[in-house]
């Protein structure tokens, strides 16, 4: 009966078959990633060979169907051996997600298909300069043309803008309507009209591009939009409950990554006379990270089946789990740097990196404070 709290075989041996494609052809890319700014081309062709780089896409599309356990799992993973890399499943998710969930027959085989075959990216387009947290106040317009609609405006922190052939974009159908005015669409990379900002000098997953993402009279059509006009910010929110997930799956894997560092350098590393693990305030820095890493993974694995599910307390669950993990692998990886002392704080060792890119689950996809409203809502019956 207690076989509910251990993964399923199938899961076991994804993690397994995950790990050693990541050991051996993502983590040898992660610090030029990081140092060069650039793309990990060679990661995603790994993971593409792996059908690891989009794999929640149902078979239907030619996907290997994943569901959402497995595919935090993925990512989990990935982020464990490169932070920047684990970017490539999660926001092809994030991305595809708004298609699955509201998209037309047509939109999903038309997007899906490429994404599921390794031939094309998603990314998301929701946040602006002026409306962050505050989505609802965004200022893109879509207006009547013809038989199709009218794009103008500007998207800000777009995860792998420039790089993605395609992006779900929401913008304002009915001034005035707040949330029930909003509208999502697909955009094409080569739509005239679309154009990007330079990348962002950023603190870490420097390898994957951030960018504005423009919009000049990017003319779409009537197809192009993602379920019925003013129901965009409502498939928006419903994206996040699940993606959330994903970026808890993250944060746990950039942990365990530098948990695996510290542990392993602990062990090595001799001070008067003997391994500075033998030590016991190091022991209880160590206990204490396992301990948070442990208790954000069993979190973020209960998000992700309710997920699945599909559960009426997603939303709580979601917020949970990312804010828990997020939190717990910025600690974490501020330990590892101090167990690894003034090697911590080079670039000859990975923690200092991991660190730095544990940073942004905190603030991506919603602020830690946001997740915190979102739950205490919940709480409150609001």
């Amino acid at each position: 009966m207690f076989n509910v709290y251990e993964l399923p075989e199938d899961h076991r041996a994804l993690r397994d078959a995950v790990r050693e494609l990541c050991d051996g052809k993502v983590a040898p890319n992660a610090a030029a990633a990081d140092e060069l700014g650039e793309f990990p081309q060679a990661s995603y062709d790994a993971l593409r060979a792996g059908d690891f780089h989009a794999p929640h896409i149902p078979e239907e599309y030619g996907g290997v169907g994943a569901d959402a356990l497995a595919t935090a799992i993925v990512i989990e993973e990935v982020a464990r051996a490169c932070a920047s890399s684990s970017l490539i499943p999660a926001v092809n998710k994030l991305g595809t997600l708004p298609v699955l969930l509201s998209g037309s027959a047509d939109l999903k085989r038309r997007y899906l298909t490429p994404v599921a075959a390794g031939e094309a990216m998603f990314s998301y387009c929701l946040s602006e300069p002026e409306a962050g947290s505050d989505a609802v106040s965004m200022s893109t317009r879509a207006v009547p043309d013809g038989d199709g609609w009218l794009l103008n405006g500007a998207k800000r922190w777009i995860t792998n803008a420039g790089v993605s052939d395609y992006y779900t974009v929401f913008a304002v159908t009915e001034p005035g309507a707040r949330s029930k005015g909003i509208s999502a669409f697909v955009v094409e990379k080569a739509d005239p009209g679309v154009s990007f900002g330079a990348p962002e000098k950023k603190l870490g997953i420097k390898g994957s591009p951030t960018r504005e993402v423009y919009f000049d009279n990017v003319r779409l059509p009537a197809d192009r939009m993602i379920g019925d006009p003013g129901t965009g910010f409502r498939t928006a929110m419903r994206t996040l409950d699940h993606t959330r997930v994903t970026i808890a799956a993250q944060a746990v894997g950039i942990a365990q990554g530098a948990l695996d560092a510290a542990a392993g350098y602990v062990q090595e590393r001799r001070q008067f006379g003997r391994p500075v693990a033998d030590f016991q305030g190091i022991q209880f820095m160590l206990a204490d990270m396992a301990m948070q890493l442990d208790a954000a993974r069993q979190l973020t694995y209960v998000a992700a089946a309710k997920s699945e599910r599909n559960d009426a307390d997603l939303t709580y669950f979601g917020a949970a789990a990312k804010c828990f993990a997020s939190d717990a692998a910025m600690k974490i990886t501020t330990d590892a740097v101090q167990l690894l002392g003034g090697y911590g704080y080079t670039r000859d060792f990975p923690v200092e990196r991991m660190m730095r890119d544990a940073k942004i689950t905190q603030i991506y996809e919603g602020t830690n404070q946001v997740q915190r409203i979102v739950m205490a809502r919940h709480i409150l019956g609001g």
